[in-house]
């Protein structure tokens, strides 16, 4: 959980002690830095700054999220579990933002992904069908919605409800 930068200094740090290391010839400790400066590296292109944006993003904190998500250079790197928190939360972003078709494009990735539960994953389904009523596409709506329908038993109630009401839209046009 380190922003780039802070992965930089850590890095750096490590480096000035693999050369003391080094010069005193203690090669256990070598190696321990060097796995340790490996971590640290394979935590920046699988891991990212995901969570503490997630953070950011639950304390509805838009910007902070969205400038440490933008930290993350190569998201198509990212585990596939933190690239689905990665896509969703900027697809919350930028519904708050009100900049719907980037919203659906970051949620219909998010739904490709394994997220946290399934509820979540129906919150991005749900997201969707919702984009795509609001903007008339009533198939696209209708099939995200039917997805969202085969994860009933795991929704929260709040859920369910809110997948009532956009088919009790779609049956109403």
């Amino acid at each position: 959980m380190f922003t780039g930068r802070a992965r930089v200094l850590v890095i750096g740090a490590f480096v000035i002690l693999l050369g003391f290391a080094l010069q005193w010839r203690v090669y256990e400790l070598v190696a321990i830095i060097v796995m340790f400066i490996g971590l640290l590296i394979w935590g920046y292109f699988k891991e990212g700054t995901v969570i503490m944006a997630a953070k950011a993003f639950h304390k509805k904190d838009y910007d902070k999220a969205e400038r440490l998500l933008n930290d993350i250079h190569r998201p198509d790197w990212l585990s596939k579990q933190r690239r689905g928190f990665y896509e969703f939360i900027m697809g919350g972003i930028n519904l708050q933002r009100q900049d719907y078709q980037t919203a659906e494009h970051h949620y219909e990735l998010a739904a490709q992904f394994p997220l946290r539960s399934a509820n979540d994953h129906v919150a991005a389904l749900v997201h969707v069908a919702n984009i795509n009523i609001r903007f008339g596409n009533f198939e696209k709506a209708k099939a995200y919605l039917k997805l969202a329908d085969q994860h009933e038993e795991k929704t929260t109630a709040k859920m369910k409800e809110v997948i009532n009401k956009l088919h009790q839209e779609l049956d109403g046009r």
